[in-house]
């Protein structure tokens, strides 16, 4: 399938940042909060300080085609680097701040970064262990001011010291900027490792544009005006990166920065935003949360809520409602649907999730409470949104209709293949897995999918995780992974049998539930062995069995044990985006999953 629109405006990211902030000027772009209060940048003043610190980033010798590392929180010098960083013709190498000096360490050998920017004291600690073994780094940046106590392999300068010893010159850039081709490499983005070391991704100016050029038309309807994104993601994340950053400048919108996930509620009624980008996680949670919290209130908020959610349903999936819940449905939307909608702000034109597979319960429950929750589908290799559920008529089970001046086609095993301006240009520094990945222009992204009557691509699953079992038979792990992790009992799941005459699975209880199930039953959580605890496991594999019961036979779950702590970023189990690290939870957990096999021949 084919999707074209008209020619792209822009030829690099950076003339379309120089030339958006000619045209904003005073009009504020990025918010952050500093002492309690929310400060404000506006155009020019970011532009100033991206021309400045490009100015440092020269006199310290780092010339076109040079890699500079960010290791940053989301905050406005995230974007101030890393257009400083493009406005000299270097390369931007983001990394997460949840990275071991081991992962830094890794993103420094293979990317040969010159230069870091790293925002905190805590993060340089951790960061600077790595750049004393690098042997091509030489300078770090840190925008909070860092005293060493032992001198190490790389000069360390001070953001507002390398700023002020330097004249802004917006127009020597913005004239630089036009210079740089949309073939031009932006940044090295690494991919989050759910099965193995990271890939540096060769993202190019074309593949952002292209995305962000596609996101103009596609939401066009919503209003392309006065729009407030709400920041929170990594923006070392592809998804962040693009739809939370470029495309917010696109289109001239405010950009606010979040202060932490356990911040967001609060930041959300501040900040009213029109647009969030999410992932589905977030979403599994929330839903949780409203749901827990209206069971608790019960009596006649909890019928309303309940009503809501049903008719809301019935509307998501095409269903006409009679008169009388026509009726219903109005007071419901004034009454519910209001309240809900002011704890995000009370101004969301958009909620678009990606990174991950949603559950299509999650989506028609966030569309019941007149939240427009929009799924979309990319990967990092294709810069990284390749489809959208348009505003107009979005789907849930869908991962929505292919961004413009983008190909795709499924191919005979069903792996879903896709070539346009968006594809990267390679892995860097890894032909072999480049030419692995595109073949005769085609990315081939290792999900299995199929467009559906409307050509709306749906995602069956994740090629290399599908688990074949030992008569050769294909299923979906991760569809049943999101169903049991919906059920209250559960928070977390994986599932394990590739090669095996049945499925078994890992199991995280919800933490809330364990907590009331033990008061109930009048027991300490300190006191219960969660896999030797019979009442324990009853409620469990009670939950298990509802699940079950909606499965075919080839992907019911058999058996399971619980794991010992939940699956984090923290340990590693979870990337930063809260996908699963399944090569890391299957080498941790897979003797004791094994057993399971043999207790059951016994």
């Amino acid at each position: 399938m084919q999707n074209t629109q008209p020619d792209a405006r822009w030829q690099s990211l950076t003339a379309m940042f120089f030339d958006q902030a000619t045209k904003m000027a005073s009009k504020p772009l990025l918010y952050a909060k500093s002492g309690g209060a929310w400060r404000s940048r506006n155009w020019t003043e970011t532009a100033e300080e991206v021309s400045k610190l490009a100015k440092a980033l020269e006199a310290l010798g780092v010339v076109a085609g040079d890699r500079v590392v960010i290791i940053s929180e989301n905050r406005p010098e995230w974007l101030i680097a890393d257009f400083a960083i493009m406005a000299v013709g270097a390369i931007t190498v983001p990394a997460y701040v949840t990275n071991t000096a081991r992962d830094h360490l890794h993103i420094l050998e293979n990317s040969g970064a010159k230069a870091a920017i790293v925002s905190t004291k805590s993060l340089a600690r951790t960061f600077l262990k790595a750049a004393h073994q690098s042997d091509e780094l030489e300078h770090t940046i840190t925008i909070e001011e860092v005293k060493l106590e032992q001198q190490v392999n790389v000069e360390v300068h001070h953001w507002d010291k390398v700023l002020s010893a330097q004249e802004a010159d917006v127009a020597h850039f913005a004239r630089r900027a036009k210079d740089v081709s949309r073939h031009d490499i932006a940044c090295l983005i690494y991919t989050s490792g759910t099965g193995g070391a990271p890939k540096g991704v060769k993202t190019h100016h074309g593949s952002i544009l292209h995305n962000a050029e596609g996101a103009i038309e596609i939401f066009r309807g919503l209003g392309l005006d006065n729009n407030v994104f709400l920041s929170f993601l990594p923006l070392s994340h592809a998804y962040e990166h693009t739809a939370g950053q470029c495309w917010p400048l696109t289109i001239g919108a405010e950009i606010w920065y979040a202060e932490s996930l356990e911040k967001l509620a609060t930041n959300m009624a501040e900040a009213k935003p029109t647009v969030m980008v999410v992932v589905p996680r977030l979403f599994e949670m929330l839903r949780t949360r409203i749901s827990r919290a209206i069971e608790k209130e019960g009596g006649t908020k909890a019928k309303l809520f309940g009503r809501a959610i049903e008719l809301g349903t019935k509307i998501a999936k095409g269903e006409r409602l009679n008169f009388k819940e026509k009726i219903e449905n109005i007071f419901l939307s004034l009454t519910v649907r209001r309240k809900v909608n002011n704890q995000f702000g009370g101004r969301i034109k958009a909620l678009v999730s990606g990174g991950a597979p949603l559950a299509p319960d999650v989506g028609y429950f966030f569309e019941a409470l007149g939240l427009p929750l929009l799924q979309g589908y990319g990967q990092t290799e294709s810069g990284p949104i390749i489809s959208v559920n348009p505003p107009a008529a979005p789907k849930a089970h869908s991962v929505g209709t292919v961004f413009p001046n983008t190909e795709v086609k499924i191919a005979e095993d069903g792996e879903i293949l896709v070539r346009g301006e968006l594809v990267m240009k390679g892995y860097w520094r890894d032909d072999k897995a480049t030419a692995k990945t595109i073949v005769d222009g085609w990315l081939h992204t290792g999900d299995i999918g199929k467009f559906d009557e409307d050509q709306h691509v749906v995602i069956t699953d994740r090629k290399k995780d599908l688990i074949v079992n030992d008569k050769g038979d294909n299923v979906s792990p991760q569809r049943i992974e999101g169903m049991l992790a919906l059920e209250d009992e559960i928070a977390q799941a994986m599932v394990y049998g590739d090669r095996k005459p049945h499925l078994v699975g890992l199991i995280v209880p919800d933490a809330e539930w364990l907590r009331g199930w033990a008061k109930d039953q009048d027991k300490t959580l300190d006191g219960i062995d969660l896999n030797t605890d019979p009442d324990l496991r009853k409620a469990i594999d009670a939950a298990v069995s509802r699940i079950n019961h909606r499965l075919s036979n080839l992907e019911k779950v058999r058996r399971f044990i619980i794991a010992d702590e939940a699956f984090s970023i923290e340990n590693e189990q979870l990337t930063p985006t809260l996908k699963l690290r399944r090569h890391v939870v299957g080498e941790l957990y897979g003797e004791r999953l094994e057993k399971l096999y043999h207790r059951a021949k016994a």
